[in-house]
């Protein structure tokens, strides 16, 4: 067999999958603000290395990250509005409607309706300074002049036109608006130009607010893991801007569309309904779109985690109009010649292939000749087959293992929702009895070989089925859940120091 592409991390290490948006705040939702810097010091001083989070772009309908507006854009959302004050930006009493939100879940309709003009209020007061900048932040008009070209003029462009019609979709717009390259060009951009600046400047404070805390977790030894989805939107800006890359019809509506056969998660796969790519146009020019998107993720991350890697391999087409993923194929992806130009654009970078899902032995050997290490889910491994591939003593040490995902229950409520014939091998092969099982599994995965051991922050707080953060193939009710301030107050103390200890005792 040939060099892998990649080599193997290598070093042991743990952490927590986190999604900010999971914090606790009196904003609603959790931000890039005090809890975060908080989180990172939980984690340093219970000797963990990673933070793991999900995509970090703006969402659209549903409120997932794995359909948002724009691949390279930040999520508005996030923005920590108290620090708008401290700017002058908003007045002191500008949380008052924010605090009144839930502090143990995301309400997303209010909070839309809430923070929105506190965004565009903060934009007209920075619009009367003269539009300079803010301190720590650099340079407005150097921020717009580094990402404009690359994304930022048409994410801002899309954005206005999706208000300006309503909210509708790029493809439901009048005829003139439905390319970037038509659109850049009317006279109804003058109309929309002081939201386009506003869509930029809120573009500026997410950046400048994410780098103030990717520059403090580097302070403090914590490396932050990205996710890339391998599919963009439908309804986004890099569909919308380049749609030469994607398997589209005239009239910008899909020849067919993405998703995944019947799994564990979903008896009827999953439609995800993002358009698919067209492999060779993206060769034609190296993948250039390709390797400015990976560029834009470490700009943000220390590692990135490829989501749906077997896509890269073979995708799940399933025609369009269908109402299920059953009747999809499997058509070829761009294989080993797109990760040869990402080794050679990021030779010294860190990636981790999710590579879940329905596999074959030929999806396999393509992710270990890229040298990726893969994802194992303690979850997945007690079936009553001892040659399960995701029991510890089966693992690979280029793996990362987890007790679930962000698609998964919580440990708690999938031991309690397994069969008894389960359960009874979690305990025998754990030698425990089950009264906290979410860290007896949290224990199991620190002693795996695997070099990385990621845990969600739900089993860490031992949260049963209602802290669920996802349920594939539901549209309702998903990526709402936050932890409270005394839960993670809770995680202080004791957790910490036997986390720590963990860490010592298994080369962590």
């Amino acid at each position: 067999m040939n060099k892998p592409l990649f080599s193997p991390c290598s070093e042991r290490g743990a952490g927590v999958l986190l999604h900010p948006t999971m914090l606790p705040s009196d904003q609603g939702i959790g931000v890039l603000g005090g809890a975060a810097y908080g989180f990172v010091d939980f984690l340093n001083d219970s000797g963990l290395r990673y933070w793991q989070f999900l995509p970090l772009g703006p969402t659209g309908y549903g409120d997932s990250p794995y359909q948002s507006l724009s691949v390279f854009a930040g999520n508005p959302y996030l923005l920590d509005v108290r620090a708008l004050t401290e700017y002058g930006l908003l007045d002191s009493g500008a949380l008052e409607g924010l605090q009144k939100l839930p502090c143990d879940r995301v309400d997303f309709e209010s909070l839309h309706r809430i923070k929105w003009p506190l965004l565009r209020a903060a934009w007209r007061a920075f619009s009367e300074r003269g539009r300079a900048y803010l301190p720590n932040y650099g340079l407005f008009d150097d921020f717009c002049a580094a990402h404009g070209k690359a994304w930022l003029d048409a994410f801002a462009t899309f954005v206005a036109l999706k208000e300006h019609f309503g909210g509708l979709p790029w493809y439901a717009w009048e005829a003139p608006f439905c390319s970037w390259q038509r659109a850049r060009n009317s006279d109804l951009l003058n109309d929309l130009a002081d939201e386009i600046l506003a869509q930029k400047f809120y573009q500026y404070l997410f950046f400048g607010q994410w780098k103030l805390l990717q520059a403090y977790a580097r302070e403090n030894d914590v490396d932050l893991i990205g996710d890339i989805p391998i599919f963009p939107a439908l309804d986004s800006a890099e569909v919308w801007a380049n749609p030469e890359y994607f398997q589209l019809k005239a009239d910008g509506s899909p020849d067919a569309v993405a998703g995944v056969p019947p799994d564990y998660f979903s008896p009827e796969g999953q439609l995800w309904g993002a358009p698919l790519f067209d492999w060779d146009a993206l060769a034609m020019d190296g993948y250039s779109w390709w390797m400015r998107r990976i560029a834009a993720t470490l700009e943000c991350c220390d590692v990135v985690r490829l989501d749906h890697f077997r896509g890269f391999y073979k995708y799940w087409s399933v025609p369009a109009g269908d109402t299920d993923a059953r009747s999809g194929s499997w058509k070829p992806g761009p294989g080993l010649p797109l990760f040869r130009a990402i080794r050679e654009r990021f030779p010294d970078s860190r990636f981790i292939a999710e590579d879940l899902g329905d596999l074959d032995d030929e999806v396999r050997e393509f992710r270990l000749a890229t040298g990726l290490p893969g994802m194992a889910i303690l979850q997945f491994a007690f079936d009553c087959d001892p040659e399960n591939l995701y029991l510890p003593h089966n693992l690979d040490s280029n793996s990362v293992v987890y007790s679930g995902t962000h698609d998964n229950d919580t440990t708690l409520g999938w031991y309690r929702n397994a069969s008894e014939s389960i359960r009874d091998q979690v305990r025998r092969y754990l030698r425990v009895g089950g009264d906290e099982i979410s860290w007896d599994v949290i224990r199991a995965g620190f002693g795996s070989v695997a070099d990385t051991a990621i845990f969600p922050i739900q089993d860490l707080l031992a949260l049963d089925s209602s802290a669920r953060f996802n349920v594939p193939g539901s549209p309702q009710g998903n990526w709402r859940w936050r932890a409270t301030q005394e839960q993670m107050d809770g995680l202080n103390g004791e957790t910490s120091f036997y986390l720590r200890e963990l860490a010592w005792l298994y080369g962590r």
